[in-house]
């Protein structure tokens, strides 16, 4: 997991849009923290250091510590709005935890030792189903990645859920399924699909139906000239 954020923040004395545009105008960015059994609190922080942790590629998987006027809140970040156009944000949810919560979070997935599978060798492709994996994780245990290893996989072997042993303090949110994460599958010059092949087929009855029409054409066409 990665090391605890930092965020200074200063409370909202005033909610609605007005007073966001006014907070954004002067470098700020609105949010809120919820959650925890209490009130929500609405809070404001400044633009240049929350555009600089979002850089870090595990904001939203990092427990962020705020720090209130001198009193620091353990939150969560759950959604991050940004400017459709210039990708600025706009405004943030966090989440308030405590210190025994369990909590959903998407967690990436990475492969590794990719030289090792005998189908990707073959030059089968990964065919990734899921990038990301949903997990109810012990809040002090958010696991960074899920890592997992795809030595020994052939063109057609799969890996699923129940294939993963997951971090310590982590299980899947979704429980009622065994589900794909990702399936080694033939390049395209090998494969073929079930359409090409029926194509195929439809096409190999056609001839023989075609040839025997021709057949029967001509054979008419002869009798024609005999009578005359």
């Amino acid at each position: 997991m990665s090391d605890a954020l930092t965020l200074p923040a200063e409370a909202r004395e005033r909610a609605g849009k007005g007073a966001s545009r006014e907070l954004r105008r002067q470098g700020r960015v609105p949010a809120v923290i919820y959650g925890g059994k209490e009130e929500p609190t609405p809070i404001h922080l400044e633009a240049k250091e929350l555009v600089r942790q979002l850089g870090s590629g595990h904001f939203m998987n990092s427990i962020v510590m705020i720090d209130v006027g001198g009193k620091m809140v353990r939150t969560l970040p759950k959604d991050v709005a940004l400017h459709p156009v210039t990708d600025r944000p706009l405004h943030v949810d966090f989440l308030r935890l405590s210190k025994d919560a369990k909590i959903q979070v998407a967690v990436p997935v990475v492969f590794v030792n990719e030289e090792e599978s005998p189908g990707l060798k073959k030059g089968g492709v990964l065919n990734v189903v899921r990038h990301e994996l949903e997990l109810v994780c012990e809040s002090d245990k958010i696991p960074d990645e899920i890592k997992l290893d795809v030595t020994g996989l052939d063109i057609g072997d799969s890996i699923h859920i129940s294939h993963v042993t997951l971090p310590e303090g982590s299980v899947s949110a979704i429980t009622d399924r065994d589900f794909t994460i990702a399936t080694v599958v033939a390049p395209s010059a090998m494969k073929r699909t079930d359409e090409e092949e029926a194509e195929e087929a439809a096409a190999g009855a056609a001839a023989p139906a075609e040839a025997a029409g021709e057949e029967t054409e001509a054979s008419e066409g002869e009798a024609e000239a005999t009578e005359q």
